[in-house]
């Protein structure tokens, strides 16, 4: 397979300072809401990537669940991720919607969301997916999946019996971004990309980067 010779040339839409809206928070609202409507898979994926203890930047797919003024997304405290995000409380994120032709990147802190806010949204999920954030030891070393098949069941049969509620180590973060790019893939590879940057008052500046 000849990978050098994949390419494709982007010619959907174009993206300029003065298409945007001054929030970069109503532009991402916008953009979602157009990949909804073009039926984008997995329109709410992104690429979350944090740095590991020994230096290395660590990226693994989760889910957005939340946007208020910042991203917010669920997880196992225990997990890889969860340890990362205690050392180093700082990520980034990606979105891409190949059928716009479009990507997000997202730089900032990270904080815990509320217990209640954890609690609430644990409470919206399918049942199985509750037992299951009891069942998994996320990203810890198990011998089999018959282990985890085990746990499995031995969770459903104590929660034949107690209320299930969401366990303690598992609930919500959200990224507060500092920075916020919009990229929109243009022909022959000059692609348009707005940045947001957020200056020491608080406020979004807005700039134009070349491809």
């Amino acid at each position: 397979m000849d990978i050098s010779s994949i390419r494709k040339d982007y010619t959907l839409k174009s993206l300029d300072i003065s298409d945007v809206n001054d929030s970069p928070f109503e532009q991402f609202h916008q953009w979602l809401r157009e990949a909804i409507s073009a039926e984008v898979l997995e329109v709410n994926a992104m690429t979350l990537s944090t740095l590991h203890a020994d230096g290395y930047p660590n990226g693994r797919v989760v889910l957005l669940k939340e946007l208020d003024y910042g991203f917010v997304f669920f997880s196992n405290y225990q997990s890889e991720k969860g340890q990362e995000l205690e050392n180093h409380p700082k990520a980034s994120l990606t979105f891409f919607w190949p059928e716009l032709e479009r990507q997000v990147r997202v730089m900032g802190t990270v904080e815990k969301i509320s217990e209640s806010q954890s609690d609430e949204y644990f409470l919206s999920r399918p049942r199985g997916s509750q037992i299951g954030a009891w069942a998994s030891p996320q990203s810890h070393k198990i011998n089999s999946r018959e282990v985890l098949e085990e746990r499995l069941k031995e969770m459903q049969l104590r929660f034949e019996e107690e209320k299930l509620v969401r366990p303690p180590h598992w609930g919500g973060y959200r990224v507060l971004p500092h920075k916020i790019e919009f990229w929109q893939g243009r022909p022959s590879r000059l692609h348009d990309r707005i940045l947001y940057e957020k200056n020491e008052a608080g406020a979004w500046t807005i700039s134009r980067l070349a491809p």
